[in-house]
């Protein structure tokens, strides 16, 4: 995936220079109360982590790598997909113990604009994000692909102000009761996160549940509990999610004479009707509807 591409080309030529870790913030737009940036983190496991503290309300779709962040809220696991959230003022700490670097689409939020939109939301109360983590639902799915599609399209720059507001809108919405999710067990996080790897540089490939538990060194047991544990989603339901959220993407690249048959194998889909059902069950909306909407959109 492009998103990937970029994150891959930084930590290859972190290693042929022998460069330093670093964090790279690349402004995309801002309006009235909002920001969005396009940020690259080359750290990697052995790099000393440091503090940092949210300047506004933060609310970051992980887009590429994998990363462990504590807060005064607790500490999660982010993976492609998922929502981190920060709140003004809040200091955190990112670590890359299981992988190098990241790449994340981050919005930052004045108080106005967000007390704004909670009250819209119907959540109540002193403003606070009350999560630190978003993992990857179902019912964020075709946001979180619309999102990767302005990401992936710089020319879309109508989009931004749109994305910002659904995007915080989600969040105070899961922020304001979030899901208890039980933790993943310590001895299992590596394992977990060497089997996400393995999904993210190909989830075209055919990646059998053995094949994932091999990975991670579990039980296929104790692979799926920890998985859903450590990433709110079952391993095959990450995978799927992983496919369908590439084939979003390229679609929106692609134009019209890309036919959708040749999305749906590359994106690992063995047959168009599988991929069709998969889609639409996904994102509501059919492959062909998805791409002419975005084209719409765009010119």
């Amino acid at each position: 995936m492009k998103i990937a591409q970029l994150l891959d080309g930084a930590r290859s030529e972190r290693e042929r220079l022998g460069a330093r870790p670093g964090l790279r913030a690349r402004p995309l737009a801002s309006g009235d109360g909002w920001a969005v940036e396009d940020v690259l983190c080359t750290y990697r496991a052995g790099d000393a982590s440091f503090e940092e503290r949210h300047t506004r309300f933060r609310v970051a779709l992980v887009g590429a790598g994998t990363f462990d962040c504590r807060a005064p809220l607790g500490r999660e696991l982010l993976t492609p997909g998922s929502l981190l959230l920060g709140n003004a003022g809040e200091c955190f700490e990112c670590g890359h113990e299981h992988g190098g670097g990241d790449r994340c689409l981050a919005f930052a939020y004045s108080h106005d604009m967000l007390e704004r939109l909670a009250a819209d939301a119907g959540v109540r109360g002193r403003l606070r994000l009350r999560a630190l983590r978003v993992p990857p639902v179902r019912m964020l799915a075709p946001l979180v692909a619309d999102a990767c599609a302005a990401w992936t399209s710089p020319s879309r720059d109508s989009a931004w102000e749109e994305l910002a507001v659904r995007l915080a809108a989600a969040a105070v919405r899961f922020a304001a009761a979030p899901a208890r999710l039980p933790k993943s067990p310590a001895n299992a996080e590596r394992g977990v996160l060497r089997a996400v790897h393995l999904i993210e540089r190909d989830p075209s490939q055919r990646l059998a549940l053995d094949v994932l538990a091999r990975e991670a060194k579990l039980s296929r047991f104790h692979f799926v509990r920890a998985f859903a544990r450590a990433t709110g989603l079952t391993p095959h339901r990450y995978l799927l999610r992983t496919r369908l959220r590439g084939a979003a993407v390229r679609l929106a690249a692609n134009d019209a004479q890309v036919q959708v048959v040749d999305v749906a194998l590359e994106a690992g889909f063995r047959d168009v009707s599988n991929f069709n059902h998969a889609f639409r069950a996904e994102f509501g909306t059919t492959p062909r509807a998805h791409r002419a909407r975005l084209m719409r959109a765009a010119g």
